[in-house]
């Protein structure tokens, strides 16, 4: 079995976290870009075969998704579940975790784990059911921060909730459009999981019943939501700034 990354920017990350898991790479035939020969450069040093190829093979390889010009043939990754996030919490002192309830999407899937890895993030939590797979679409949205934060998949989000408050004394905090208190009003120190539900559908009930508080993002315009990558986004540097008071 294998799978596909495409992007430079993943190929990269890649490269630098396990680059054992190469099987070989497609590089657009012809191509000079700065940002793309040193790579290639590398990966041939590494020993990976490198086809090169012409446009028309990488796009069909990428589903018509920009390639940047490369694509790689990849041992898949080992998939993390509850049992890997224990390792995980027992090395951090004030864990951030982001869940995400029904995100179907990889698009949004990758800009998640992009903000993700910027915002410090130690780990994303998904449902089995439910969930955008983690496909080249998602890697290349997601710029890299695929392959440096742990995306784990739970069989019952509702008991991996409950688990995590119980313990590992984490403080479970949802995104609701109703919920009266505000994103600028609540205290995002500490211990804490950040829940985000699908756009329209929002948290799924038993995920709703299992945060401790539910919060909003104050919308000052027209529409009545955002983006649910752009609102991981905005909540998540909330709690990066008030950590950083």
């Amino acid at each position: 079995m294998s799978d596909y990354i495409h992007g430079i920017h993943a190929v990269n990350s890649l490269l630098a976290t396990a680059p054992e898991r190469f099987i070989e790479v497609y590089v657009l035939k012809g191509r000079e870009d700065k940002r793309l020969q040193p790579l290639t450069e590398a990966l041939l040093r590494l020993g990976v075969a490198v086809q090169w190829s012409n446009r028309q093979t990488l796009d069909k390889k990428s589903d018509g998704e920009n390639h940047q010009g490369i694509i790689a043939r990849v041992r898949p990754a080992k998939e993390l579940n509850e049992h890997d996030l224990d390792g995980i919490l027992s090395e951090k002192q004030n864990p951030l975790l982001l869940v995400l309830d029904g995100i179907t999407d990889p698009h949004n899937l990758g800009a998640c784990l992009r903000s993700a890895d910027a915002a410090g993030v130690c780990a994303v939590i998904v449902p089995k059911d439910k969930s955008a797979p983690l496909t080249s679409v998602a890697r290349k949205v997601a710029c890299g921060a695929a392959e440096t934060v742990p995306l784990i998949r739970v069989t019952n989000l509702s008991r991996t909730l409950r688990d995590l408050q119980q313990r590992h004394n984490i403080w479970v905090v949802g995104t609701a459009g109703e919920a009266e208190q505000t994103l600028y009003q609540t205290k995002l120190s500490g211990a804490l999981a950040l829940v985000m539900g699908a756009e329209g559908e929002g948290m799924r009930r038993l995920t709703r019943e299992h945060c401790d508080q539910l919060i909003s993002i104050p919308m000052a315009g027209a529409v009545s939501s955002l983006n649910v990558s752009v609102a991981t986004g905005v909540c998540l540097f909330e709690i990066v700034r008030q950590r950083s008071l």
